[in-house]
């Protein structure tokens, strides 16, 4: 198995303490936001072999196993990062695999350099996605029941609201959702910005349900996303609970660190909270307009101490060991591919000496005996 050696992204939500802490070293006073673990050509980890990149191509029935090759084509499906959110990121939403092969296609053939701002589609790939929290976790995922985003939206006393407000108990629930989040999207945006600018005071002033809100604004002031996120269900994570967000399913994470894992693309539709290109006609074709329970889930244990989290996809599989001093020697040799990533303690991973932060690449059929007191969160996928 090779050590990766990991590049931490400083994108300007990210937290300056949370991944520092987590490694054991000073922090710069830069924001710190995600350390990837994988393939991805944007910033592939490192090992004594060359990129992980390179490391596969050479090889990819060798390191990935024949089975996930004839699956998913010579590449590793998945991404391994740690989450460090510091402030909210944007609200969006990711594409489909039909929707995004469409989609790219179509800007491929009207010629829309892959880096244009206005870009949607980075690649051909869906992008489901799983964070699994490491501190207290807040997030937006999925629609509110619309009487629910009625209550809240209404009970701040903004005038400009009310008519959202008495439209979301229209029927059908899907037709008002669409018509509401249309509306914010599209309004003026001098009178969209004093709007938001009231319900930050009030949010301000009432706290409880609303306070998440004040936050957004402070953060973005004015943005038309602050008012779309009071249609969303709010959740606070607990340490080891995670999110599941498949396609269509708008959501924003706000604060906290976490493991991340999801399919390896970069397709990404925005619906505020950003200033970054919100392309609203792409947007309202993705989403899916259905009020849903955000559904937390808690790991599932099975006899030999793993504890996993189901996912409806096949790209990636995310489960960890809570590792006992004393404990047997675990045999984690799988035939597909894994990527091991300590979150606490010291952990043995064959050769490897793993503290908190530490991370290797295992191939198809490679011998994968772990061994330690600590937290080791395993990904591969299900070929």
């Amino acid at each position: 198995m090779d050590r990766l050696d990991n590049t931490v992204r400083p994108y300007a939500w990210g937290s300056t303490t949370a991944i520092p802490q987590l490694l054991g070293v000073e922090p710069t006073g830069e924001p710190q936001a995600e350390m990837w673990m994988g393939a991805h050509p944007g910033a592939p980890s490192r090992t004594g072999r060359g990129t992980l990149v390179d490391v596969i191509a050479a090889d990819p029935e060798k390191e990935l196993g024949a089975a996930a090759v004839a699956k998913f084509g010579p590449g590793l499906p998945f991404l391994l990062k740690l989450l460090a959110a510091g402030a909210p990121l944007s609200l969006q939403v990711h594409p489909d695999l039909e929707q995004a092969q469409a989609g790219y296609a179509e800007e491929e053939r009207r010629g829309v350099p892959v880096d244009a701002p206005h870009r949607n589609y980075k690649d051909a790939n869906h992008k489901p996605e799983l964070i699994c929290a490491l501190t207290e976790f807040d997030g937006l995922c999925g629609f509110r029941d619309p009487r629910e985003a009625a209550g809240l939206l209404g009970g701040l006393g903004v005038d400009s609201l009310k008519p959202y407000a008495d439209l979301l108990h229209a029927h059908p629930e899907d037709a008002a959702l669409r018509e509401v989040l249309t509306a914010v999207l599209t309004a003026d945006p001098d009178e969209m910005a004093r709007t938001v600018a009231e319900a930050t005071a009030a949010c301000s002033r009432l706290g409880g349900a609303h306070a998440p809100y004040a936050d957004l604004a402070r953060h973005y002031p004015g943005d038309p996303g602050v008012i779309a996120a009071m249609l969303l269900n709010h959740v606070r994570l607990q340490p080891g609970e995670a999110l599941y967000l498949g396609a269509g399913i708008p959501h924003a994470y706000l604060n906290g660190l976490g493991v991340e894992i999801m399919a390896n693309s970069d397709n990404v539709l925005r619906c505020g909270l950003t200033p970054k290109h919100v392309d609203v006609p792409e947007l309202l074709r993705i989403v899916r307009f259905e009020p849903s329970d955000p559904g937390v889930l808690r790991p599932e244990a099975s006899a030999d101490g793993e504890e996993v989290y189901e996912t409806p996809i096949d790209e990636f599989r995310l489960s960890r060991y809570v590792l006992a001093e004393g404990g047997p020697l675990r045999d984690l040799t799988r035939a597909t591919p894994q990527i091991l990533l300590c979150t606490a303690g010291s952990v043995r991973a064959g050769e490897h000496l793993l503290a908190p932060g530490g991370s290797v690449f295992v191939p198809a059929g490679e011998k994968a005996e772990v061994s330690g007191t600590g937290t080791l969160f395993r990904a591969t996928v299900v070929a």
